[in-house]
């Protein structure tokens, strides 16, 4: 009689992304709730991102990461917005800076960037982008001197700058061929750089989206990733523009999906009327468009073909993200009445944050006009 054989242990599936921001949600909703100061930055809720494994969440798994690609990544920021919009947009630009290197690694064999990929994994490092400061056109001054460039620059809009790490930037450099952008990442450390206190504003109050001055910072030649022509289209910047805009605006649709929740729930608590019901109509057929429209987003990013058709693919959904989100949001206020007034209902909140829907690339003027370019056969090379 032969023995019996071993019985096999199949070990749980590892929670994803979007399981461990729902984990999470109640943390962090239950401090934006409390906090008695808005313009404080999510100084607590970053760390436990960090804990939780979130921040090496894009690495592929191979080095050293859990391998969520953009679907999973915008459903955590999505989850992570319903609670708390202003964690979800810090973390969105961390996010998308881990998202391209990631892409490139999987799908263009760029062997360059897997040192940066590794040391998020390893080191949790917390990147930091300018989205006020770092578009198409460039800014900021670099200079040739011996080994590398000096820096002089003031960055904008660069979200979690109280704890990121390192500034994913770049400056422009007056060179022979014409005014030439050259990127590279600058530590948050250096005694060049400085976090200017500028961070008050409507809405996203705690996402410390202070500007950053840079005086004397020199870059070594060998740090440079890239180099492009200011103020024109370049294939990297359409894997970024590609990859970038339907993280971003995952955190306005669940901005909006968690004003609707509370605009329902505060409207239940009375008996409806004819305008009620006409005004839950509206803003449940906006958040739908919002929704359609994000998922137009990352279908383009599933052709993983970066390219100026997938750019307009994403900045017409961008721009119909902020539309119907923004939309949503005030029915949802009209919906809840005088009680959605309150801060304690924690609907104004998500009006104010959600308006912030309206200024990243591409704003609604570029983006028509790429569009038209794009249907008429005409060159988008400078349309940004």
């Amino acid at each position: 009689m032969s023995a019996p054989s071993a019985m096999k242990i199949i070990a749980p599936p590892a929670p994803n992304a979007a399981d461990i921001a729902r984990e999470l949600g109640p943390v962090l909703a239950a401090r934006a709730n409390a906090e008695a100061d808005e313009d404080k930055y999510v100084a607590e809720n970053v760390a436990l991102l960090k804990d939780s494994g979130l921040v090496e969440a894009g690495v592929p798994c191979e080095l050293g990461g859990a391998g969520a690609e953009i679907d999973g990544l915008a459903a955590m920021l999505r989850t992570l917005a319903y609670h708390c919009g202003s964690t979800a947009l810090v973390f969105s630009m961390h996010t998308h800076q881990v998202a391209v290197p990631a892409w490139r690694w999987r799908h263009q064999k760029a062997a360059a960037v897997e040192p940066l990929l590794k040391r998020i994994a390893a080191e949790r490092i917390l990147l930091l982008s300018s989205g006020g400061s770092d578009w198409i056109a460039g800014s900021g001054k670099a200079e040739k001197v011996e080994g590398g460039y000096r820096i002089n620059a003031r960055k904008v809009f660069t979200s979690g700058a109280p704890t990121g790490d390192i500034l994913m930037t770049g400056a422009i450099l007056e060179a022979d061929e014409g005014p030439t952008v050259v990127h590279f990442g600058v530590p948050m450390n250096s005694p060049h750089v400085k976090i200017l206190d500028t961070w008050r504003t409507l809405g996203m109050r705690g996402t410390g989206s202070h500007d950053v001055l840079i005086e004397g910072h020199v870059v070594p030649e060998a740090a440079v990733a890239a180099r492009r022509k200011a103020g024109q289209w370049h294939p990297l910047f359409q894997i970024i523009s590609t990859m970038a805009f339907p993280l971003i605006y995952a955190v306005y649709l669940g901005v909006a999906e968690s004003a609707r929740d509370i605009a329902i729930g505060l409207a239940k608590k009375k008996t409806p009327g004819r305008h009620s019901v006409d005004l839950a109509g509206r803003m449940e057929t906006d958040l739908t468009a919002a929704r359609l429209a994000h998922e137009s987003m990352l279908a383009a990013v599933r052709l993983n073909a970066p390219s100026a058709d997938t750019v307009n693919q994403v900045m017409i959904g961008r721009q119909l993200v902020a539309r119907h989100a923004i939309s949503a949001v005030e029915y949802a206020m009209e919906l809840a009445g005088g009680a959605g007034f309150y801060r304690s209902a924690g609907l104004e909140r998500r009006f104010r944050d959600v308006q912030a829907a309206r200024y990243h690339p591409l704003q609604s003027g570029p983006q028509a006009e790429y569009a038209g370019a794009m249907a008429l056969g005409l060159p988008v090379d400078r349309i940004f």
